[in-house]
């Protein structure tokens, strides 16, 4: 009989040590279970106010208590690319481009503007992380930051 998957193993030991100090900061009171007023509480505790309503919804995307397992399982399968594949992602990409370039203010623009809306801040945090040179984003960087391709 096969050995039946150990979700653990879909990580690095330093990941999984990332994934319990961030449980651990998430779970305000402490007794191994998030819910959504750890979560709520959690991050106001880092600048970002989120509502009840909001944060339940975090939380059941899982089913039942959200537990350190729960969480590293729902990590497992957000990473796993179960959204968009690698070749959409690329191709939302190669939209904005032009000869091996992204203008950068326009991109901004779109990610602030259309669909899920990023913040400016979040969006320049992003921004620290690309080759930008004279507003325009070396697109191959960019789309190896977003893809494992």
């Amino acid at each position: 009989m096969p050995k039946k998957a150990n979700i653990f193993e879909s990580f690095s030991h330093s990941a999984i040590q990332q994934f319990k100090e961030a449980f651990g900061i998430m779970d305000t009171d402490k007794d191994g279970l998030l819910s959504s007023s750890d979560l709520v509480a959690a991050f106001a505790a880092h600048g970002k106010n989120v509502g009840g309503g909001e944060a339940q919804a975090m939380l059941d995307e899982v089913d039942g208590p959200m537990n350190f397992t729960q969480m590293v399982t729902l990590f497992a399968s957000k990473m796993a690319g179960g959204s968009d594949d690698d070749d959409v992602i690329l191709s939302s990409f190669e939209a904005f481009e032009m000869n091996g370039q992204i203008d950068a203010e326009a991109f901004r623009h779109s990610l602030m503007t259309f669909g899920n809306k990023f913040s400016a801040s979040e969006v320049d945090d992003a921004f620290a992380e690309f080759k930008i040179d004279e507003g325009m984003i070396d697109a191959a960087h960019l789309k190896g930051l977003m893809v494992s391709k």
